[in-house]
């Protein structure tokens, strides 16, 4: 594995959106889509806070 699991920051669906200031829907979208990467906690998701940071480049990178 390349990187340790105790160094990975987990969020909650909420605070992808407000980070990416969409509604919490476009984030459980991303997620079902594949769009954005998460794993299941117990009954919710957390989404890798690197993703998060991944899908703001590509996303910076598309608008310029």
């Amino acid at each position: 594995m390349s990187q340790d699991l105790s160094d990975v920051r987990f969020l909650t669906v909420a605070e992808v959106a407000d980070m990416m200031r969409v509604s919490k829907m476009t984030i459980y979208r991303m997620v079902h889509s594949g769009e954005l990467p998460a794993i299941r906690f117990g009954r919710s998701f957390r989404v890798p806070e690197s993703a998060v940071a991944a899908v703001l480049r590509i996303g910076i990178a598309d608008v310029g």
